[in-house]
């Protein structure tokens, strides 16, 4: 039930009545009934909703990743202004392919490195285990009573075993798988050393190269992989060289300019570049250093090497098939030189072969003229930038000097001191007493 109250007030110019209206309405009440609604369950409802959500999410992603002007339209926000992309010049680009290849050529090094030093002790052990067996097997022949079936079986089979064991020392003696393994290492790390040269240059050079660059890079290249080659055949270095020299992995310095000296050091300077007279002076006893005690001494050690390693190498296959030959008349005459033949040339054979493969005399003479080739190397970098008479063309002074006291195992105070000590002494009596490098 619902009362309204109306007040009308009525002018009038003699009196005024007030007259109240009351009124009454029924309304009908309502009743609400409860609707009941299905429920879905929660396990159902919330992938579907999550499924719903990564999907206009996943959209939204492509879109933006499209067009990222997108991105202020999902996110209710101004779209920002596009950003141009940096443009790498084509210098750039094949820098990094070269990169790519030199990481390549490093890894093919050292798995090969790797697999050639397996050959080493895997044919080592194998070979002198045949050489034992076959010369037990002579000693067994030997006790045994003539014309017997052992003796003809004992004597046939270390006469294979011998003749076996000769053929496989051939092949070893001849590819030396501990220097081939020497070789595969030094060829990984000089290409892991361009390497991390390359990237050092790419990041200091702010994109300022030039084709020379790339030229420069793809020598580096050409050159270690003509210094050390992959494949056996055909290309292998030779084992026994004539004559013992250092081994070159650098392209050829380029010729210097028409204005340019050509003969000895103290060229008139130009310019700076943290070089002076003092720092032209040091380089250059230190090339003559370089020249006269490091580089001589590693050749020198390096041909004693390999001609002791030619001696083992031709001996273990003449005492295999010393001891085969031997090994062939047992039981035949009557005497006892086969039996010594086959017994005690075996042994012999087997420690010519265990001391030229198993103290790896291939791998020292490598060790030895790669060193040689290092301080060649130093030798004609140094005599490079000393005798550029721009001075700008050079690397800087002090890099350089720092560089070449790291290469040779000293600080660059101690560079210094040994270059004056190395002066007072070529002033005296023509030569120095002590070694370049502390390295090697």
């Amino acid at each position: 039930m619902a009362t309204f109250m109306v007040s009308n007030r009525v002018p009038s110019l003699s009196n005024c009545s007030t007259r109240r209206i009351s009124a009454t309405m029924n309304v009908p009440k309502i009743q609400v009934t409860k609707i009941s609604t299905p429920k879905l369950p929660s396990k159902i409802l919330v992938p579907q909703l999550n499924q719903l959500n990564n999907y206009t999410l996943g959209t939204a992603t492509a879109h933006v990743k499209e067009d990222p002007h997108l991105l202020g339209i999902y996110t209710n926000s101004s779209p920002e202004p596009r950003k141009n992309t940096p443009n790498h010049s084509m210098e750039v680009v094949k820098l990094h392919l070269i990169m790519e290849n030199v990481a390549d050529r490093m890894e093919m090094h050292k798995n090969i490195g790797a697999q050639r030093d397996n050959w080493n002790h895997l044919l080592l052990t194998s070979v002198n285990m045949m050489i034992l067996s076959a010369a037990s097997m002579a000693g067994l022949a030997a006790v045994a009573s003539s014309g017997a079936a052992p003796l003809v079986a004992l004597k046939v089979s270390s006469t294979i075993l011998y003749m076996a064991a000769t053929g496989l020392l051939v092949i070893m003696n001849k590819i030396q798988p501990s220097q081939l393994a020497e070789e595969q290492r030094n060829a990984a790390r000089l290409f892991k050393y361009l390497h991390e040269e390359l990237r050092t240059k790419l990041a200091l050079g702010n994109g300022g190269f030039t084709e020379n660059d790339v030229d420069e890079a793809m020598e580096k290249v050409l050159a270690l992989d003509r210094a050390y080659p992959l494949p056996l055949l055909g290309t292998m270095l030779e084992k026994f060289p004539q004559t013992v020299e250092p081994a070159v992995w650098w392209p050829k310095w380029k010729k210097q300019r028409k204005n340019q000296t050509q003969e000895g050091f103290g060229v008139k300077l130009k310019g700076n570049n943290g070089w002076d007279a003092r720092l032209e002076e040091e380089m250059k006893q230190i090339v003559k250093v370089l020249r006269k005690k490091d580089k001589a001494d590693y050749l020198r050690l390096g041909k004693e090497v390999l001609n002791l390693n030619k001696i083992l190498a031709v001996s273990g296959p003449v005492l295999t098939g010393i001891a085969a030959l031997g090994s062939c008349f047992l039981g035949s005459v009557n005497s006892s030189w086969p039996v010594m033949l086959g017994i005690i040339g075996g042994a012999l054979a087997s420690v010519v072969n265990t001391l030229e493969h198993g103290g790896q005399f291939g791998m020292v003479f490598e060790m030895y003229r790669a060193n040689s080739g290092f301080f060649k190397f130093m030798e004609e970098s140094i005599e490079q930038n000393v005798n550029e008479q721009d001075t700008d063309r050079r690397e800087n002074g002090e890099l350089f000097e720092l560089k070449v006291a790291l290469q040779l195992g000293r600080s660059v105070s101690e560079l210094r001191q040994f270059s004056a000590a190395a002066f007072s002494s070529s002033a005296e009596d023509g030569d120095s007493q002590e070694f370049a490098s502390k390295l090697f």
